[in-house]
């Protein structure tokens, strides 16, 4: 079974310098809600992995991020979409743990418990840690430009040349996605149109490039 991956901050919501914290600082970045529709026409698994340092950094608790990610599913699921599980990390960086980010470990954990074929899933994220994660156990892997996509370009191009594919946000991420998955699929006789409003990415992204 394949699945998509995504990452939160950066790329479903804003990535604020000083950490999502309560609800009232969630703030989903333009296109999120409809590109989530869109990705759930597909049939696959939407799981989002997060880091969440903030809880063993002791900025909030464990029941404050889930509290976020079960208000953030709710709207998401109002507009037509939905997110199907949330997995977090809550360790720090100098705790060495399997499973934040840039380590696969939350993937693989996810991938055995959901018989998920990471290699041909898909992961969608705005920092190298991601792309390093994604390439490790070889998922389709995009960077945003989106939350801090555009500082880690360079690092990420560094590290992992060639490895992964640059979209403007999760907008873009989705019509490849689709893209690619009409294309495994089709025998079934599937249209474009009947999963992805492509008059909307195309004004969404003729705005952006002219503001």
């Amino acid at each position: 079974m394949r699945a998509i991956f995504l990452d939160r901050d950066g790329v479903i919501c804003t990535n604020r310098t000083d950490h999502v914290k309560s609800w009232e600082e969630f703030r989903f970045l333009p296109q999120a809600k409809n590109s989530l529709a869109a990705l759930s026409r597909l049939g696959l698994p939407i799981i989002v992995v997060t880091n969440q340092a903030v809880i063993n950094r002791g900025l909030v608790s464990a029941r404050t991020v889930e509290d976020i990610h079960q208000r953030m599913i709710a709207e998401i699921e109002a507009h037509g979409g939905r997110i199907d599980k949330v997995a977090y990390c809550p360790h720090r960086p100098d705790e060495n743990c399997v499973c934040r980010k840039p380590q696969p470990g939350m993937l693989q954990y996810l991938a055995a418990e959901m018989e998920i074929d990471l290699a041909q899933s898909y992961l969608v994220g705005d920092a190298v840690t991601d792309v390093m994660a994604g390439n490790r156990v070889g998922c389709c892997t995009y960077l945003v430009l989106t939350g801090r996509g555009l500082q880690q370009v360079v690092p990420a191009l560094n590290l992992e040349a060639g490895r992964f594919t640059i979209v403007r946000d999760l907008l873009e991420a989705t019509a490849q996605i689709i893209e690619m998955e009409l294309a495994l699929n089709a025998e079934t006789g599937t249209q474009p149109s009947q999963i992805f409003d492509s008059d909307l990415y195309t004004r969404s992204h003729s705005v952006a490039t002219t503001t």
